[in-house]
């Protein structure tokens, strides 16, 4: 089996890579990346060290996988800026990232008959949507679960709208071109792998700071951090998309919403208690009350579709998650500091 990994140096795809190569029999995988990010270097080269190798494409340029004749089964689609603030000050970049990237692998997909997983975000749901969440959540002490059938008629920032965007061009592709596709819905992934990156969201940050004593912010929406997100771990991730390669047939043309769900739903406050009992440090806690317009309070994932059609429901919870990240980062410490 022949499979394409886009954005194969980033947290997910060269997770991924690796995951699927020791996964399926006499599969070869070819990484696309362009090696923009100051750690895809060093995880393009655990990849070679795994006999995977990347070729260094900007798939933001037009036409910029017509050279590649490497034919594959399947594409798996992480390419994206990771960071959605960015979007505030590079709307073009972010653009060409995350939708014209999606083009160019539809054009790919067109000519070489591979089916399409893309990995897409949680922030395609409007912005609005989750202030409303939130309100009820504090309200009533219960969780209000975002799903495929909720609305998307609002404003969601130029990231959440790319990737949108890139949802309804693959399924104009289908009917014009009968590309069959999965799409992944994601909301925070997290786990061993991620170098505490800000871009990489505020798991993994979390523990980097507190593994080095250095202070977290409590950020927005009153510095109280009482923002709640669901975190989904990389090796459930990875376990669900080698399933989808597996028995395409199950999940093709279908879109799911794929996360932690309640059982790792926590907020900063509470995620600042297990950094300190897991590394044993303090930190200071600064506190900035202004929100971005781009920042959310509330994402719960409901994962019933997905776990009604395969039975596929996140295996490790939170306390097991953030220890395996703590211990990969002590592994792994001197390393990470070069990326700083």
């Amino acid at each position: 089996m022949k499979i394409i990994v886009t954005g194969g140096c980033g947290f997910v795809g060269s997770s991924l890579c690796l995951f699927l190569k020791k996964n399926i029999k006499k599969s070869q995988i070819l990484s696309i990346d362009n090696l923009s990010k100051s750690y895809s270097k060093y995880n393009q080269k655990i990849l070679l060290k795994n006999k995977i190798l990347n070729k260094n494409i900007n798939l933001g340029e037009f036409n910029s996988l017509e050279k590649i004749k490497f034919k594959a089964d399947f594409i798996i689609d992480c390419s994206a800026e990771p960071a959605v603030e960015i979007s505030k000050k590079k709307i073009i970049k972010v653009i060409e990232s995350n939708f014209l990237s999606t083009l160019n692998i539809l054009e790919k997909s067109k000519e070489d008959n591979s089916k399409i997983i893309f990995v897409s975000s949680s922030r395609v749901y409007p912005i609005k949507k989750s202030y409303e969440k939130f309100k009820n959540f504090k309200k009533y002490k219960k969780h209000f679960p975002y799903s495929e059938k909720g609305d998307l008629s609002d404003q969601k920032s130029i990231y959440g709208f790319t990737k949108y965007a890139s949802e309804k061009l693959i399924e104009e592709y289908n009917l014009s071109n009968n590309i069959k596709y999965i799409i992944n819905r994601c909301g925070l992934i997290s786990g061993p792998g991620q170098y505490g990156k800000v871009e990489q969201g505020l798991v993994s940050l979390w523990m980097w700071r507190h593994l080095n004593k250095i202070n977290v912010t409590y950020l927005g929406h009153g510095g109280k951090g009482e923002q709640l997100r669901d975190v989904l771990f990389i090796e459930d991730f990875c376990k669900l998309v080698l399933q989808q390669v597996k028995s395409f047939k199950l999940f093709e043309n279908k879109l799911f919403c794929v996360g932690g769900g309640k059982m790792n739903v926590i907020n900063l406050k509470e995620l600042t208690q297990i950094c300190k009992k897991i590394t044993r440090n303090k930190v200071k806690i600064l506190r900035k009350s202004k929100t971005s317009i781009y920042d959310i309070p509330y994402y719960v994932t409901s994962i019933s579709k997905i776990k009604k059609l395969c039975g596929w429901e996140p295996k490790v919870d939170l306390d097991k998650g953030l220890k395996q990240i703590y211990n990969w980062m002590i592994l792994n410490r001197e390393k990470i500091k070069d990326f700083f």
